[in-house]
């Protein structure tokens, strides 16, 4: 457990929380330690790891102290009580629902998500008997509330929406969930902890996928649970019996007798699934995370001061039909915007282009400055075509419902100079031009 000053400021929290010299060697930056297991003090050591009597290292698939580290920086940084860093965004929010739900569960989740996440809702998670009830307007409480059965056990959505960019009213949602006594999964990838923070306005878990701005580089994978420790798992034990009723797998123990309700869902997912699923991040990869979370702050106010003023600037421009970044007047998510993320809106933003996919299409070919590729977060600028890429297996109709139009180009813009992004972007609008 961390034992940093309580006043620490956000860019000292990056750079020193969950870390300390080196014991052994004094290191002062954070090893690699690249070993699969670890020594037992004693007989009596091993018994108490095993029976979760006692905290410490067994083996790499379960927990490393270099990831260690990057789970003790992200809980500080969201305020939560305790993290969870496995091997992708997919995998964190996969255990995130299989930690609480199981065969013949329902959820209920915004539609305004990334498409793998819907993918992973509609098709495989019911495979697995996990039904999921879809919300077309997340600003609509009653809408969430029309959706919730008696087997519902979370509520899931994005602070910021993939591709629509728009703001979820956390409060709003929140405190529906907690009416059907129920928590609230968002994802926070796109925002990061240094744009919102979503324990402060009633969120219980937060995901991320560390592959984007926390690691920032397009270097690594990874992904991150974190639990804001405020959920009364132990006041609802017939809904998450898993939690609070004894695990045969570890000798009868009730996770919130054993553990208490701040910390039950992060152990419970490290011991018995991350145990069972295998999805491990590999100790090198836990390292670059460290590396990319060091200067969070500073890249994405770059990315902020950047992607606002493209959004400005396509809003201007005659070949532009419409924008969707919730920093703009323009934005429907405007008020929300200033209300959940007073310092920007992060560097992911869409447009639509006159002349629909034709134009897409050209547009995209024409850049250079601009990677083509199916990734956020960067600190270079990428682009895509959501609608036959990252949205390509929804249905035409599920595509409107996630704010996917056929037109539609996604950009997340890095950290170039800002002369060179827009030069790039007038030479994709001007080839647009010519199919429009």
């Amino acid at each position: 457990m961390s034992t940093e000053p309580a006043d620490w400021k956000f860019e000292t929290k990056q750079i020193h929380s969950g870390a300390k010299p080196d014991p052994v060697t004094n290191a002062r930056a954070t090893p690699i330690y690249q070993t699969t297991a670890y020594v037992f003090n004693s007989s009596e050591h091993a018994k108490n790891l095993f029976a979760l009597a006692e905290f410490g290292n067994i083996y790499t698939r379960i927990q490393n102290p270099t990831q260690d580290v990057v789970e003790q920086r992200v809980a500080a940084l969201e305020g939560g009580t305790a993290a969870l860093f496995v091997s992708s965004g997919m995998a964190a929010e996969t255990m995130a629902i299989l930690n609480i739900a199981q065969a013949g569960d329902h959820i209920v989740s915004s539609s305004s998500i990334y498409g793998g996440t819907y993918n992973l809702f509609k098709y495989t998670l019911t495979k697995l008997g996990i039904e999921t009830t879809f919300v077309e307007n997340q600003d609509d409480a009653d809408e969430w509330r029309r959706a919730v059965r008696p087997n519902t056990k979370l509520f899931f959505a994005e602070t910021i929406g993939n591709p629509r960019i728009n703001i979820l009213d956390i409060k709003l949602v929140s405190d529906v969930a907690h009416e059907a006594g129920v928590p609230l999964i968002v994802d926070n990838t796109i925002a990061t902890p240094y744009l919102i923070r979503p324990f402060d306005f009633g969120a219980d878990i937060v995901v991320h996928s560390a592959t984007k701005f926390l690691g920032g580089h397009g270097t690594v994978m990874g992904g991150v649970i974190v639990d804001g420790g405020k959920f009364a798992w132990s006041k609802n034990v017939e809904k998450f019996p898993g939690l609070t009723e004894p695990d045969p797998s570890y000798h009868g123990a009730s996770y919130t007798t054993v553990l208490g309700d701040a910390i039950a869902y992060i152990i419970k997912a490290r011991v018995q699934l991350l145990r069972d699923l295998g999805a491990a991040i590999a100790p090198a990869s836990a390292w670059q995370i460290i590396q990319g979370i060091e200067t969070l702050s500073l890249r994405m106010e770059r990315h902020v001061e950047n992607a606002s003023a493209v959004a400005t600037w396509l809003e201007a421009h005659p070949q532009v039909e419409s924008v969707y970044y919730a920093s703009l007047p323009s934005s429907p998510w405007h008020t929300a915007a200033n209300r959940y993320a007073p310092k920007g809106v992060g560097a992911v933003l869409s447009f639509e282009l006159k002349g629909g996919v034709e134009a897409g299409k050209a547009f995209v070919d024409s850049l250079t400055l601009f990677s083509h590729l199916a990734n956020i977060g960067d600190v270079r600028s990428l682009v895509i075509h959501p609608a036959s890429t990252t949205h390509s297996q929804l249905t035409p109709e599920q595509q409107l419902t996630a704010g996917v139009t056929p037109g539609l180009v996604r950009l997340s813009v890095g950290l170039e100079n800002i002369a060179d992004i827009t030069a790039d972007l007038e030479t994709g609008l001007a080839a647009a031009g010519k199919v429009a």
